[in-house]
């Protein structure tokens, strides 16, 4: 687990193509927690190479305002995934923060990565390591998610694909990352096993969790419904493919300012029951126990680091 993992602030990551420098410009002037530059599903085949250039041109030239920067890198299976760590590390490794690998299905899809970044870096006088998010998005991936949550120090987050998830387990679907007419016949959440497995593996690990994009930029209800649904899961954040989803995003994987000032109400309740050598806690006519301790203390730390926090709730 990477010291930065639980410490960065990842609500939204905004993923732009990385062969249009127009579209990166402007992906880093918004108020995205986070940008990625996507190397793989949204650059042409004869476009590979000319998107590593304008990546490095980007990472050197552009001011991204204290967004993390992340690149996501072709699949380990293809023959474009090694030139884009060597020659993207190699000429603007100083200037980013993640790879995200896709189609992770094995521990050794990490440890490759995580082995030549230690090459690159040692090569290039990169002082500062790397980190790396998996893509969670084949059956492999979710059957073996503990081995690859546990594979490398540099991984800091688990990410979930449900489009090529879907597509991996033969699975029917209309829109990626929503619910269509086949969730009705199912009896309950299609992507509660694959979710909810993402979410433990990372809090075992110390790893965040990010939801997948949402394909319908045009229906802002459904795009509020499916981060709704993923921040009550335990999920840290979610990628956006539009600009217009980053207010939704970061309004739903922020606490609400009345769950912040509970919070601060319980830990200070907890504290005075302390001094006074109290046992029972009460607040708002409810008992407290370590439970709801630690959820307070997750949300106090989740509001510090999106800068919510006041001088009266920090006490």
């Amino acid at each position: 687990m990477s010291d930065f993992a639980v410490l960065r602030l990842e609500r939204s990551t905004l993923i732009v193509p990385a062969s249009n420098p127009a579209m990166i410009a402007k992906a880093a002037a918004t108020a995205a927690d986070a940008v990625c530059l996507d190397c793989e599903d949204a650059v042409a085949p004869d476009q590979k190479s000319a998107a590593r250039g304008h990546v490095v041109t980007a990472l050197r030239e552009i001011d991204f305002g204290g967004k993390l920067r992340l690149i996501r890198i072709n699949g380990l299976d293809t023959h474009y995934a090694y030139r884009d760590l060597i020659e993207i590390v190699e000429g603007a490794g100083a200037s980013l923060d993640l790879i995200v690998v896709p189609k992770v299905g094995r521990r050794d899809d990490v440890s490759f990565v995580a082995t030549l970044l230690d090459q690159i870096e040692a090569a290039c006088g990169v002082a500062r390591p790397i980190g790396i998010e998996a893509l969670i998005e084949t059956a492999a991936g979710i059957h073996r998610l503990a081995e690859i949550a546990a594979a490398s120090p540099r991984l800091e987050g688990l990410i979930f694909g449900s489009g090529d998830y879907a597509a991996s387990l033969q699975m029917p679907l209309e829109t990626i990352g929503g619910l269509d007419s086949h969730d009705a016949l199912y009896p309950g959440h299609r992507w509660h096993f694959a979710m909810h497995s993402i979410v433990s593996a990372a809090r075992t690990y110390g790893l965040r969790a990010i939801d997948g994009p949402f394909a319908g930029i045009k229906d802002p209800e459904s795009l509020r419904r499916m981060a709704q649904i993923a921040r009550v899961m335990g999920f840290d954040g979610k990628w956006c493919i539009h600009p217009g989803q980053i207010e939704t995003v970061n309004a739903i994987f922020s606490p609400a300012e009345q769950e912040i000032a509970w919070a601060a109400r319980v830990i200070a309740a907890y504290d005075a029951a302390l001094t006074a050598g109290r046992g029972a806690v009460s607040v708002d006519g409810k008992m407290i126990d370590a439970a709801n301790l630690k959820t307070c203390r997750h949300i106090l730390a989740r509001a510090e680091r999106a800068g919510l926090m006041t001088a009266t709730t920090r006490g």
